[in-house]
């Protein structure tokens, strides 16, 4: 079972840039694939952005050219790096593998002027 902790949301004017983690204590290039997710109320999860074990990369067409996936093994960390952030944003965000059905709190991105 995949245990993950994200943190590194918050409240943001749009244009603006958040960095958002995941942690986990077990090893996160271990994981794989490994992505990012994000919900609204009222919705579905959906898909934001994927990372294999070989790092390549997928994004959701909304976020391509703004967000970027990563890892850092040094740190055991996963990051989203979200750039030129747009109301539509505005989500609850998880980390989780696409084959794991336990989900972690999340946490709370809002982009509002």
């Amino acid at each position: 079972q995949v245990q993950l902790v994200e943190s590194g949301g918050g409240l943001v004017q749009p244009g603006g840039s958040l960095r958002l983690s995941c942690t986990t204590s077990q090893n996160i290039l271990a994981i794989n694939p490994l992505g990012w997710y994000r919900q609204v109320p009222g919705k579905g999860r959906d898909l934001v952005a994927q990372i294999t074990a070989s790092g390549q990369t997928i994004y959701a067409d909304s976020v391509k050219g703004r967000f970027t996936i990563s890892r850092s093994g040094a740190k055991n960390t996963l990051y989203l790096q979200m750039n030129s952030l747009k109301t539509e944003d505005t989500a609850d965000y998880y980390c989780n593998a696409p084959w794991s059905q336990h989900w972690g709190q999340g946490t709370q991105v809002t982009v509002s002027s």
